[in-house]
């Protein structure tokens, strides 16, 4: 058996993937290592999940409180259907305001017509990531990575993986739709080119067996699946499953 461990970037799979589906309430572990794992390499042994977000900030997300709500119920959730399995990294929101060129039509931007917007930032989601991936590379925690994300930022960190420990089997799970429902979105080359073996896309119906009962126990109260993640809604909230 080959110990593996898994690195889910939160934000990227929610961003890139589930937003605007009934799929937010996902086990993690049957979807990586049950339904995409065990077909590419059946002799993988799943050692760790590493799930990567920051903690919803409630006045900016969609549902408010009920999404902060949401988001706790979710990693309650999770943990009490695989425990020490499944490892939650958080980062942190910062919010802040900044200039930004105004939108004159027919016009390039112009930093003499500036107007001052809200920002919110995720901090050292990909930061945690990148030096989880390389640390447990070095320290030969596993023999094989697999990376879910599609950002460039993870590029660095890969690229010392196979310079450091060339020993560790690199795979990468590309968060978008199937080819011809991406809507333009492609697999990052920078990722794809540093690693041995790629799944291109995540299938709905791999999403769709991948589901969490919609109550599960814990030590205390159920946690339960909240109501709005049965929409099909475009939500807009950050840092992973949170609208």
């Amino acid at each position: 058996m080959s110990p593996t461990i898994i690195y889910v970037d939160g934000y990227n799979l929610y961003y890139s993937r589930l937003k605007g589906t009934p799929y937010k309430w996902l086990d993690l572990g049957t979807l990586f290592r049950d339904q995409i794992l065990k077909p590419q390499d059946p002799s993988a042994n799943v050692i760790c999940i590493k799930y990567f977000t920051s903690p919803v900030r409630a006045s900016y997300a969609r549902h408010g409180e009920a999404s902060a709500h949401a988001q706790t119920q979710y990693h309650r959730a999770l943990k009490a259907t695989h425990g020490e399995l499944v490892q939650i990294i958080q980062g942190f929101h910062i919010f802040g305001t900044t200039n930004v060129p105004s939108y004159v039509d027919g016009e390039e931007p112009n930093k003499q017509n500036l107007t001052p917007v809200w920002m919110i930032e995720e901090k050292q989601t990909d930061v945690n990531l990148a030096l989880q991936v390389y640390r447990d590379a070095i320290r030969g925690e596993c023999n094989q990575q697999v990376i879910c994300s599609n950002d460039s930022d993870l590029e660095p960190a890969l690229h010392l993986v196979r310079l450091d420990a060339p020993n560790v089997r690199l795979g990468l799970v590309v968060p978008l739709r199937e080819n011809g429902l991406t809507d333009g979105a492609v697999s990052n080359k920078r990722l794809t080119n540093k690693v041995d073996w790629v799944r291109q896309h995540i299938l709905d119906i791999e999403l769709g067996l991948s589901q969490l009962p919609k109550s599960v126990n814990t030590k205390k109260k159920p946690a339960q699946k909240p109501v709005h993640w049965e929409s099909l809604r475009m939500g807009s909230s950050p840092g992973g499953p949170t609208n």
